[in-house]
């Protein structure tokens, strides 16, 4: 949860991105910024830009790719990245520019917590199995990661859904974890990116939405073994027949 200060902090930053960002062409030039706990960035972004600073957008744009598509990773702005900021001004009802500018820099400050998780998500979630992520099929550092971006892609689900709160029942398994449970032998839990989805809405649901949302990898009614939860990850085909997927 954030603290009173922390969100002090980004209304001020706010207000200095807001004064200090212009247009030049298709550059777009953006002032220092009051700290973020997570991550500031320090210039707006448009096509054409690259760097660090638009992978971190990336990051946190990857669950607005549009229907059956994955954003790249990648620290260039083209055309996939300008269409995902686009499609996330428009559901947090910014002006749908495709431009990352102070607004759109406001909207995901206020989205993140300190370590770089989405406000609805941590890594505890993520990660039942122990504390160092390692064991898995990926280097801990990878799998850690992979299962920061797929936050980003159910918090972008959980604001599709109307802001409801979605429940995981599984996130990262080393080796022996998924072995413990009856894992698959290739199993995307244990690259990091592979989550089990619970509770509320329904199974269906939440399966035919995170087509929109950049899972390569979802599992649903359906399919053998997934009648008590929707799986997604990051790759290996969709299958929820149940769900009309």
């Amino acid at each position: 949860m954030k603290t009173a200060f922390r969100r002090i902090g980004r209304v001020l930053a706010a207000c200095v991105l807001a004064a200090a960002t212009t247009l030049v062409g298709l550059t777009v030039t953006t002032g220092a910024a009051h700290a973020d706990g997570c991550y500031t960035w320090g210039r707006g972004l448009a096509q054409g830009s690259t760097g660090e600073d638009v992978r971190q957008l990336q990051i946190r744009l990857a669950g607005y790719p549009g229907y059956n598509s994955v954003l790249g990773l990648d620290g260039v702005f083209g055309a996939a990245t300008h269409a995902a900021v686009i499609r996330f001004q428009q559901a947090y009802g910014l002006a749908a520019d495709g431009i990352a500018g102070a607004q759109t820099f406001s909207k995901l400050y206020a989205l993140q917590d300190d370590d770089c998780t989405p406000i609805n998500f941590t890594y505890a979630e993520l990660n039942r199995c122990n504390s160092t992520w390692a064991g898995g099929a990926v280097a801990a550092s990878t799998a850690k990661f992979n299962a920061l971006v797929s936050m980003w892609k159910l918090q972008a689900m959980r604001h599709a859904l109307g802001d409801v709160s979605i429940q995981i029942s599984s996130g990262f398994r080393s080796v022996a974890c998924n072995n413990a449970v009856g894992g698959a032998s290739n199993s995307r839990h244990m690259y990091g990116d592979g989550v089990d989805l619970v509770g509320s809405p329904s199974f269906c649901r939440m399966a035919q939405q995170a087509r929109y949302h950049g899972f390569g990898n979802i599992l649903g009614p359906g399919y053998p073994g997934h009648s008590t939860h929707t799986h997604v990850g990051a790759v290996g085909g969709w299958s929820a027949s149940s769900c009309g997927i």
